[in-house]
């Protein structure tokens, strides 16, 4: 596995070593171990989620709230999807930036995304299975959302609003000025 960093230090994106030979492919696709070694703490992951979407269902941005904060890791079975990654830490030098990185079933990334910051996806192609880790059960009554098409976050989500396919909730988030979010100084693994 190789670590790849990005414009936030808690988040990196995970390139795993692919075996392949005449049968097929091999690859390590977690280690707890190689995780807790690079983020510097336990990490516990509970649950695995399984999420299949059609071309242009945009998901999030989504957080956990105190107590229930969440850590996820992600990573695309099936398709292409558009990640995307906002800080949302108060105080923080990168508060309310955000990256975006393409997660395919070709190119086998997986991106880990910890406490402190919001998340959603986009599918680009035609269907998509997304995969992903989290540390802390979903408890709807602490759960945090962003509007996805915040203006003042600018994101490039690559597929026109008018072609998005959005939950109802999805649809009424609100705008990052708005939102219950996080202090800087947060300890969001005590």
């Amino acid at each position: 596995m190789t670590i790849i960093p990005t414009l936030f230090k808690e988040v990196f994106l995970i390139k795993t070593v692919v075996h392949s030979d005449e049968r097929g492919s091999f690859s390590e696709h977690f280690s707890k171990k190689y995780i807790q070694k690079t983020v510097g703490h336990k990490i516990h992951f509970c649950q695995d989620n399984l999420s299949f979407s059609k071309k242009g269902v945009i998901r999030g941005l989504h957080y956990q709230l105190h107590p229930h904060f969440q850590s996820k890791l992600v990573s695309v079975i099936k398709g292409s999807v558009l990640d995307v990654v906002v800080d949302i830490r108060k105080g923080s030098p990168t508060f309310g930036q955000h990256i975006t990185q393409e997660l395919t079933d070709e190119n086998k990334l997986q991106l880990f995304i910890p406490r402190g910051f919001a998340h959603g996806y986009i599918t680009l192609s035609l269907d998509s299975v997304f995969y992903y880790k989290v540390d802390q059960y979903y408890h709807p009554e602490n759960e945090g959302s962003i509007a996805p098409d915040d203006p003042s976050l600018k994101i490039n989500w690559r597929i026109p609003k008018d072609k998005w396919i959005q939950s109802e909730k999805d649809k009424n988030h609100p705008l990052l000025r708005q939102a219950i979010i996080f202090d800087y100084d947060t300890n969001f693994y005590a």
